[in-house]
C-alpha cells in the first residue's frame, strides 16, 4: 500500500485504518508513507529510508528509545525575551540542543536522564514571572522526531563525504 490514507477526511482514515489493522492479522502488509503517525498506528516494524537508502529498522517503541531518549521543549516568547529562554533551558540541562528557532519560538531537546518532568514545569513557572510567555509545550519524543533526526543526520553526513 503507498500512502494509504492521503488525502482522506478524518473519519474516513480511521475506518481505513481499522480496516488495515484486522486485515494484517493474517498476513504481511508492506506499506509506504511519510505520515509518521499513520506509521506507528499501523506498523509492527518500521524501516526509514533516505534517499532510497535504509537508515535504520525495529518496531516503533524501539526507534524511538534508540534515537529519541529526549523530552522536546518548545516555548514562544517576543524576541526581546529569547536570551532569557536559552539561559532557563541551559540551567534545565546543559546538554540541551536547540533545534529550532523562529520569531520567538525555540525548540529545545532535553535529554530525558538530566531532567525532572516537576522540574520543568517550576522553571517555566518562574519564566512567566519575569517574561512574556506566549505559549509553551513538553513532549515526548515521536515518531515525527526520530524520522526527522534520522533524514537530517544522513544528509548531514552525505554534505561532508
Amino acid at each position: 500500500m503507498d500512502e494509504p490514507s492521503t488525502g482522506l477526511d478524518p473519519a474516513s482514515r480511521k475506518s481505513l485504518w481499522c480496516a488495515v489493522k484486522q486485515a494484517k492479522q493474517d498476513r504481511a502488509i508492506i506499506l509506504t508513507t511519510h505520515s509518521m503517525e499513520e506509521a506507528e498506528v499501523l506498523c509492527d516494524r518500521l524501516c526509514i529510508m533516505v534517499d532510497g537508502r535504509l537508515q535504520c529498522i525495529g518496531s516503533p517503541k524501539e526507534l524511538i528509545a534508540r534515537y529519541g531518549g529526549y523530552y522536546v521543549l518548545t516555548i514562544t516568547t517576543s524576541s526581546e525575551f529569547e536570551r532569557v529562554v536559552q539561559k532557563l533551558v541551559l540551567e534545565l540541562s546543559p546538554r540541551a540542543r536547540k533545534v529550532y528557532h523562529l520569531s520567538g519560538t525555540q525548540k529545545h531537546e532535553l535529554p530525558k536522564q538530566e531532567v525532572r518532568i516537576a522540574d520543568v514545569f517550576r522553571a517555566m513557572e518562574n519564566l512567566k514571572k519575569e517574561a512574556e510567555v506566549q505559549a509553551w509545550g513538553l513532549a515526548d519524543t515521536t515518531m515525527e522526531d526520530v524520522f526527522v533526526k534520522v533524514a537530517t543526520a544522513r544528509r548531514s553526513s552525505d554534505e561532508l563525504s
